[in-house]
């Protein structure tokens, strides 16, 4: 045989980090008789023709040639069209995750649909980041700010929690101010590749998890599965209610089995949130009215180590912890606040260089694919990748007082 088959084996976890591709060598030719208890993969660089195209069927590669086609004739501004080259799409047209089974349309198929997607990609499991790196890693790089193929991220690093403060003690423009995270589960894949059971069983260590938390973070779960009309009501009313998901996420097959797995946690004073099961196994929120970002940073900080004594989190050695998106991989932190600047909100040419400035991200109101509402932005970090959590947030803090500043001298 002209390739020799790289071992991937299942109980070697990708969360721990490595190189995806083993340095064992499977002696069997077509891996039906393979000696090792693994899975066995040709690697991207492969030319064996007869080994690849074993790999993924005709009516998936059928969809590929054909969302290709559709991608490249369009005009869609996506970091997918960007990167998703002939030369690119015929290498990775034919590959497979070797534990999951993913292929390049499940990565793409919603940037297909979505022509005005931003990004257009998403890792149906962790080998994702891996198997198809030759388009991740180049849209990783743009989104993150230069972040290569060749560059690690930091190790997890809070910083000085008394460092932040309140950007606006007067009440005059932030009018809330939130910091979350996102996290995966190790040893699950992400929301295409799950179970139904595995939704069941990452629900009861979740919710038996949070349960246990005290004092501040002390609090209630609930379950999508069974609620009633009156807890569903009272969520939508404290605007904590997330939906099943829109049609990026749903064009990504990340809402199958909905709503088995999906819950809600909040604490009694309702400034700490947690969904789970919605984009990201977890999202961690913490939040309040008002510009204090060092209560809001410092209640997340405690959070995430708290949980984190009993839900192991997946992380990896070079991208950091590891998203259904890659643009929260990394640090996972997005720092935001909710502000109405009408000074600069008339000059949005003005506001979007002073956040671009500080590698801010404005949105609307509602977030991403939303409208200002009344003048009010959503301004967050943008970078994720490539720095600490702590500077993660320090390019927030530092962002919305430069814009504070400039709106009262205009």
């Amino acid at each position: 045989m002209s390739c020799m088959f790289s071992v991937v084996c299942r109980f070697v976890g990708f969360s721990r980090g490595g190189n995806l591709w083993g340095s064992l060598n499977c002696d069997d030719d077509d891996g039906d008789d393979c000696n090792y208890d693994c899975d066995c993969i040709c690697p991207p660089d492969c030319t064996d023709e007869s080994h690849r195209t074993k790999m993924v069927d005709a009516a998936v590669l059928e969809k590929l040639e054909a969302g290709f086609k559709k991608l490249e004739a369009s005009d869609s501004k996506s970091l997918l069209k960007k990167y998703l080259t002939r030369e690119v799409f015929d290498k990775l047209k034919n590959l497979k995750t070797p534990t999951f089974g993913s292929t390049l349309l499940d990565c793409i198929q919603s940037g297909i649909e979505n022509l005005d997607s931003g990004v257009g990609i998403y890792a149906p499991d962790a080998e994702s980041y891996s198997v198809f790196g030759e388009l991740f890693d180049p849209i990783i790089e743009d989104y993150h700010k230069g972040f290569k193929k060749t560059d690690s991220h930091p190790p997890k690093e809070w910083g000085d929690v008394e460092t932040f403060g309140n950007l606006d003690p007067a009440g005059e423009f932030i009018i809330s101010t939130r910091v979350r995270c996102g996290r995966s589960m190790e040893g699950y894949p992400f929301n295409p590749c799950l179970t139904e059971a595995q939704y069941k069983e990452m629900e009861d260590k979740v919710s038996s998890t949070l349960t246990c938390l005290s004092d501040e973070l002390k609090g209630t779960y609930y379950p999508l599965t069974g609620m009633s009309k009156e807890t569903q009501q009272k969520l939508i009313d404290d605007h904590f209610l997330f939906k099943e998901g829109d049609r990026f996420l749903q064009a990504a097959n990340a809402c199958r089995f909905w709503p088995t797995g999906r819950g809600i946690y909040h604490n009694d004073n309702k400034t700490f949130l947690v969904w789970c099961n919605e984009e990201d196994h977890l999202r961690l929120i913490s939040m309040q009215m008002g510009g204090d970002l060092g209560q809001v940073y410092r209640r997340l900080v405690t959070a995430v180590n708290e949980i984190e004594k009993k839900v192991p989190f997946s992380h990896h050695d070079r991208l950091g912890f590891l998203t259904f998106c890659p643009t929260n991989l990394g640090t996972t932190v997005r720092a935001s606040v909710h502000i109405k600047v009408p000074k600069l909100a008339a000059n949005k040419e003005k506001l979007e260089e002073v956040a671009a400035r500080f590698n801010l991200q404005v949105r609307g109101t509602r977030g991403e694919h939303t409208e200002a509402e009344g003048g009010v932005y959503d301004i967050s970090n943008k970078r994720r990748m490539g720095l600490t959590e702590f500077q993660a947030v320090k390019e927030m803090n530092d962002g919305i007082a430069e814009i504070i500043k400039i709106e009262k001298e205009l």
